[in-house]
């Protein structure tokens, strides 16, 4: 892997109504704001982990000073720009490599506990294909990546995005146009109480238990046993 790789990194700033709104309808806006500082900054230390360099892409474009006081000043940054999700990341893979860099992946703020071996392995696999993706369990993904010369922005064009065909046509946009990808394991983002639940008892015997998020989710333990049955889906 060369030096010019980097990791883009899309976060929403914690503002009220804007993070994990099926959550917040069960635990509280106040709970899900500290949970969700606590995935970015767990996230972000994972990337520093790797040493491959970073730009956390904010939304929306008008929060950058709030981010930057955030999340410290010294770091790049890109406003997200689009109308939907798949414009904000096209448009943040052509800043990447408008920019000189030539291989890049990109990934979300919901899964804290995604180690730093996936993010290198994904740059890694980029030496051999045109494309990565990292498929997650609700049928979207969790990470795409490409090389500047391979970028395909028609594979962010007509997805009905926030469903289960994501990843699955995604993948497919990227077979018909004759590029080779590596998949990744599957990983489990959180979206919901169910998904949060999961995330701290498959997580109790590793490395993460001593995270942000895990102390966070062990202060609502009691209430997030009391959703049981809704599971966040509303």
């Amino acid at each position: 892997m060369d030096n010019n790789a980097l990791i883009l990194f899309f976060v929403k700033a914690p503002a009220r109504g804007q993070v994990k709104s099926r959550i917040a309808s069960l635990l509280g806006e106040a709970v899900v704001r500290e949970l969700y500082r606590s995935f970015v900054l767990d996230m972000l230390q994972t990337v520093d982990q790797t040493g491959i360099s970073s730009m956390i892409c904010y939304y929306p474009a008008e929060a950058k000073a709030e981010v930057k006081s955030w999340l410290g000043r010294e770091r790049s940054y890109l406003a997200q720009r689009g109308s939907d999700v798949g414009e904000r990341m096209e448009h943040a893979f052509r800043e990447a490599f408008s920019r000189g860099w030539t291989r890049a992946v990109l990934i979300g703020s919901d899964i804290p506990d995604l180690p730093a071996s996936m993010l290198v392995e994904a740059l890694d696999k980029l030496d051999g294909n045109d494309a990565v993706i990292g498929p997650a369990e609700d049928g979207g993904y969790y990470l795409i990546g490409f090389r500047n010369d391979t970028f395909l922005p028609e594979v962010f064009h007509g997805i009905p995005w926030s469903t289960d065909a994501v990843c699955t046509m995604t993948s497919a946009a990227l077979a018909r146009a004759g590029r080779t990808f590596h998949q990744l394991p599957r990983w489990r983002d959180v979206d919901t109480v169910h998904d949060l639940q999961d995330l701290h008892s498959r997580n109790a015997g590793t490395d993460f238990r001593r995270s942000r998020t895990m102390s966070c989710l062990a202060t609502i333990r009691n209430r997030m046993t009391a959703t049981e049955g809704h599971h966040g889906e509303v």
